[in-house]
């Protein structure tokens, strides 16, 4: 079923997962439509298909900002493209594709800076030859279009030689952490361990945790920050145990229009997730369920930083530094 029909369709399927994968696999998706369409649209049809298929994009995920950002820059895109006199639509079609498609190489390029500017920043901090990080559900090169951005911050400690070990979630109840991560650090042979997620308090107390190290699938304007269920947990713990705790994230997924995390919409998924395990059944029936699939960490619970692309930054100065970058980009392109 394409893009297009899906509005017809009321069920909800976690296909796709990890921020910057839903933008990416969003806009791919429009891009394969567009495709397999040939040149049967008109102009105005085409952008009209577009910007309707987006809008229903963005309604499939609504607590993850990167599919909605990608959504605004996309549409805009095509405005403008179509109100040129000599945009047709098989050019118009192709635009969109290539768009698409040049997502994978800035994900790409955006993940290896967090990773590096991540690694350098907590060595700096701890002070220590090795570190041992614990990390949540999946941020890897499967929830992305690779590298990863907490992951990929782990692997650049991996790669310089300076990380002694990570733990991970299972991150219950979709087990991302057990399915995901796990796999992803077995590939690349990065020592680890499996932890339950009620196991996380005890493995910062036992298990000398330097830091913990999380995605996003939204940091609002404060520097609130919207992750799998289960992160506003391990970050009240970190700082119990004066252990940093670090959000990594590309700067699209800030969302510079709300002022906190309050305003962010979270997505509750389906009871099944919770209560059956591989389609078996293993809730008491008639219970009942709440299964939210993100939680809001304060920002203030955010010790270690907020890592991006263009760098570390605390929660408080995070605006700040997402509004220079803009300018300065816009300086670049008059």
């Amino acid at each position: 079923m394409g893009v297009g029909q899906a509005s017809n369709c009321r069920v909800r399927l976690k296909q796709v997962r990890g921020a910057p994968a839903i933008a990416i696999i969003g806009c791919l998706s429009l891009a394969v439509e567009l495709h397999n369409k040939g040149n049967e649209l008109t102009l105005d049809n085409l952008e009209i298909f577009v910007l309707d298929s987006l809008s229903y994009l963005i309604s499939a995920r609504p607590t993850a900002v990167n599919m909605a950002r990608a959504a605004q820059e996309l549409g805009h895109f095509v405005h403008q493209k179509a109100k040129h006199e000599e945009t047709t639509p098989e050019s118009l079609r192709e635009s969109v594709i290539n768009w698409a498609e040049a997502l994978l190489d800035k994900d790409l390029e955006d993940n290896k800076s967090i990773g590096e500017h991540g690694a350098c920043h907590l060595l700096q901090q701890v002070g220590q030859d090795k570190v041992t990080v614990l990390t949540h559900c999946n941020t890897g090169s499967l929830a992305t279009a690779g590298y990863g951005t907490a992951l990929g911050i782990i692997r650049s400690l991996h790669a310089m030689g300076r990380l002694e070990h990570v733990y991970c979630t299972e991150t219950r109840p979709y087990n991302q952490g057990a399915r995901l991560t796990a796999y992803e650090l077995m590939y690349e042979q990065v020592p680890s361990t499996l932890i339950v997620d009620s196991m996380a308090s005890l493995a910062m107390k036992e298990k000398k945790i330097s830091a913990v190290i999380v995605g996003a699938d939204r940091v609002v304007a404060n520097g609130d920050t919207a992750n799998k269920v289960g992160t506003y947990q391990l970050a009240i713990a970190a700082r119990y145990h004066g252990i940093p705790f670090y959000v990594a994230a590309p700067s699209t997924s800030c969302d510079l229009n709300l002022e906190h995390g309050r305003q962010i919409i979270i997505e509750e998924r389906p009871s099944q997730e919770l209560t059956d395990i591989n389609g078996l059944r293993i809730a008491a029936p008639g219970i009942g369920v709440w299964n939210p699939a993100f939680d809001v960490t304060p920002h203030e619970l955010i010790t270690g930083g907020i890592v991006t692309e263009l760098g570390v930054f605390p929660p408080a100065e995070l605006k700040a530094a997402l509004i220079r970058a803009v300018n300065k980009s816009l300086m670049n392109l008059s």
